[in-house]
């Protein structure tokens, strides 16, 4: 049956690629890539030849109307990004709504993504946790860590390498300099790495070693107390 198939790739080790993920895309009738050179690498290191169509946020409103008619026409159509699981934090979130929307049927296989390693290898409560992928740069992002600062679950958010030291900076202002936190970087590549600590010892150690690479933060909540447990119990 012909239907759109959301395949997670690699967020760095290409043996973290699955054999169903590789079977998927070569069977597929069309790849719909993030950045057809990313991925082109990708399909020539596993010996898939298929072709690719461009897929990215500056595209894909323009695209999805052709992409479900070609489904619903028949083609099978595989969905990638440059790494990991695509619509975390990457396009295809617009093209699943409108499969849906359509009666087409979507299926997103399992597989890389960057967050899960990172929340696991930090230490902090994983019961429950919240993503908040990329704070917004400008507008609204004051707002965001204001309501941020109230939370108690664990936190998740990506980051530029670029602008990580400014973010633990604003935690530390925000959240206080106290509060836990793990910093993953480069999972599953060669030069991985976690540092671990609170706000302003890991503000520290990145200020001091300038950061490379893909960046996942985890932040720990602001923690519950005695009494105010008890009330919610009361409640």
């Amino acid at each position: 049956m012909a239907k759109l198939i959301v395949v997670p790739t690699p967020v760095g080790n290409l043996e973290d690629m699955t054999f169903r993920a590789i079977r998927v895309l070569k069977e597929a009738d069309l790849i719909l890539a993030e950045d057809t050179r990313t991925t082109g690498f990708l399909l020539k290191h596993f010996e898939i030849q298929n072709r690719m169509m461009s897929h990215h946020k500056f595209n894909e409103h323009k695209t999805v109307e052709q992409i479900v008619s070609r489904i619903k026409a028949g083609e099978t159509i595989a969905l990638v990004s440059d790494a990991g699981t695509p619509a975390i934090s990457d396009p295809g979130f617009l093209l699943v709504r409108e499969c849906i929307r359509h009666e087409v049927e979507v299926e997103c296989l399992p597989g890389a993504t960057a967050f899960v390693p990172a929340l696991v290898a930090s230490g902090l409560p994983n019961d429950t946790f919240c993503f908040e992928g990329f704070l917004p740069q400008k507008k609204g992002r004051q707002t965001r860590l204001k309501e941020l600062a109230l939370e108690t679950r664990t936190m998740i958010f990506y980051e530029s390498p670029y602008r990580l030291v400014k973010t633990l900076t604003q935690f530390a202002e925000y959240m206080g300099r106290e509060r836990p936190v793990s910093v993953s970087r480069e999972i599953s590549k060669m030069y991985e790495e976690t540092v671990r600590g609170t706000v302003e010892e890991v503000m520290n150690h990145f200020t001091l070693n300038e950061p490379k690479g893909e960046i996942v933060i985890i932040l720990g909540g602001l923690p519950v107390t005695k009494n105010k447990t008890e009330k919610r119990e009361n409640v």
